[in-house]
């Protein structure tokens, strides 16, 4: 997947990939979804982008790595920040969203709507 002199941008853009949830491929793999990315002139690296529920999995373990703990032992304040977080992110707009961080948190799904209302209302 290296080549002369392309290293630095797949050594600067894999932080990147690696947060998102995706994969980096060898260009010539790249199917029609997936995102190539050149440096000077020359496809280095194909980057597959992960579906939208994968990555809001994704996100979510991030979140409890950054925590130290998982997310459902945060307190009721950190807890309504993640969800803030979250729906920054899109997280809401997959299906399934409340669900899945609602089940994180270690909440119900009513009480994540009622973080979502009550940050709308400030």
């Amino acid at each position: 997947m290296t080549g002369n002199g392309d290293e630095p941008l797949i050594t600067a853009v894999k932080p990147l990939v690696d947060a998102m949830g995706g994969e980096m491929l060898p260009p010539d793999e790249a199917g029609p979804d997936d995102v190539v990315l050149a440096w000077e002139g020359v496809d280095v690296v194909a980057v597959r982008l992960p579906q939208l529920a994968d990555s809001l999995d994704h996100i979510l373990a991030a979140m409890e790595r950054k925590q130290g703990k998982p997310l459902a032992d945060l307190d009721r304040k950190a807890k309504q920040e993640v969800v803030r977080i979250l729906e920054a992110r899109g997280a809401f707009s997959v299906r399934h969203g409340v669900e899945t961080v609602a089940s994180a948190l270690g909440v119900s799904r009513f009480t994540v709507y009622n973080y979502l209302n009550r940050e709308k209302e400030n």
